[in-house]
């Protein structure tokens, strides 16, 4: 029987699928299996090793040598005995100690920097609005024209009004005769106060 296989075995591949898969269990075979990082349950752990350092002597040196410890300052504030820390109470005057205190901080600067330079742009942009709504004398040509143009609309509204029936027995007429009126008497007022003003400003709109 194991001639027979080592026969099988040597034998010529008749398929080339064959001759790979015969390649494939060789080298799966010759392949070592990786080292195990953990310990076998046949090993045994290293027995008998024993330190020659004195622990004692060495405590004993680092006590004597080594720098005590600054006791904390703690507040007590009632008769029960109840205590905290006290440089964390606000009691110590530590910040007012600092080289930056009172000065301030460069983001407030920054800011009240921000903030002029923006109200001076806001400025300039209200003068350069007035001055575009600057106010103009009229010349004489222009009051005269005006004068004549206000006269002319008291004319034609006294004409309206003379022309009303003398019965005002209704709301409209009523109305109608009170605006005719506020017209007359506005137009008025604006032919008086031109014609006792002889320089006059307007304003550019």
């Amino acid at each position: 029987m194991k001639a027979e296989q080592g026969s099988d075995e040597n034998e010529p591949c008749q398929w080339p699928s064959e001759c790979q898969a015969r390649q494939g269990e060789k080298e799966q075979q010759s392949k070592k299996l990786p080292a195990l990082s953990v310990p076998r349950r046949t090993d045994r752990p290293v027995m008998g090793i024993q330190s020659k350092k004195n622990f004692i002597k060495t405590n004993a040196v680092a006590a004597i040598t080594g720098l005590p410890k600054k006791p904390q300052h703690i507040c007590v504030d009632r008769r029960q005995g109840d205590k905290y820390l006290l440089e964390t109470s606000g009691l110590v005057p530590k910040y007012i100690k600092k080289k930056d205190y009172g000065v301030t901080p460069k983001y407030v600067t920054r800011r009240s920097e921000e903030m002029k330079k923006a109200q001076k742009e806001y400025e300039n942009s209200v003068l350069e609005y007035l001055k575009k709504k600057a106010m103009k004398q009229l010349s004489d040509e222009e009051r005269k024209c005006l004068l004549q143009g206000l006269k002319k609309n008291w004319e034609e509204v006294y004409h309206e009004f003379q022309c009303l029936s003398v019965e005002i027995d209704t709301i409209p007429k009523k109305l109608y005769k009170e605006k005719l009126e506020s017209q007359m008497k506005q137009l008025e007022h604006d032919i008086d106060v031109i014609e006792k003003h002889k320089v006059i400003y307007i304003a550019n709109e």
